[in-house]
């Protein structure tokens, strides 16, 4: 009998959003490859300790095109059916013209930058099929935009976002289903206390919105309830 598991890799699985999304694959029953910055422990490898050897942790700083060069190495030979970039961060909610260049920088590396260079260096090790999604946000839609506030980590959500619709543009005989995941208003450091959601509460519809999208191909900007979510 073949075995018919699917496999994911999730970048930024130590914690929040990225380890409830490597555990809620694991109940569904994926084989999941989970990533960690530095070298101590993290919820993931408690994770992993129970997993029966279906979890994998490997150690990745995203920012360093060196590790994701040296990851792909390692994953050589592996087909993904799943790679899901979760890494970002924020820097508190100044007005643009108040934001010091250094912090722009470290905003936009992160969260626009960095995650494209990983899915066009890991991006071939999944398979025709696949999947390739990256966490965006609500916050990156320009049209939603009608509030102001957290100015740079919108203007970083809706650089991702527009740099995802060059990728799909630049790979239209791509097959692969392209993925921009909004999870909704989490209570995570990012999202803060007074989100909507918890964590057990937006990731088990971000997988459903996943699998249900496999086989898809071309971008979708869709919520953790599957709903089309406006450019």
């Amino acid at each position: 009998m073949t075995d018919m598991r699917k496999t994911a890799l999730v970048i930024g699985a130590s914690r929040a959003l990225g380890l409830g999304l490597a555990a809620e694959l694991l109940r569904r029953g994926w084989d999941v490859i989970g990533t960690v910055r530095g070298s101590g422990r993290t919820g993931l490898h408690d994770l992993a300790d129970a997993s029966g050897g279906r979890l994998t942790v490997e150690q990745l700083e995203m920012t360093d095109p060196g590790q994701t060069a040296a990851l792909r190495d390692v994953l050589a030979g592996r087909t993904l059916d799943l790679l899901f970039v979760n890494a970002a961060i924020t820097r508190g909610d100044l007005p643009i013209g108040e934001v010091p260049t250094d912090m722009f920088t470290e905003v936009m590396v992160t969260n626009a930058l960095s995650p494209m260079r990983v899915v066009d260096v890991l991006g071939p090790l999944v398979a025709p099929t696949g999947t390739i999604g990256v966490m965006s946000s609500d916050q990156g839609s320009i049209s939603l935009n009608s509030h102001g506030g957290q100015d740079l980590y919108r203007a970083s959500k809706s650089a991702l976002n527009q740099l995802m619709r060059c990728h799909a543009a630049r790979h239209a005989a791509d097959t692969r289903t392209l993925l921009l995941m909004d999870p909704g208003w989490v209570r995570t450091e990012l999202g803060g206390p007074e989100a909507e959601l918890s964590v057990e509460e937006s990731v088990p519809g971000v997988a459903e919105t996943i699998e249900r999208h496999r086989g898809k191909p071309g971008l979708h900007f869709v919520d953790h309830l599957g709903n089309v979510v406006p450019w």
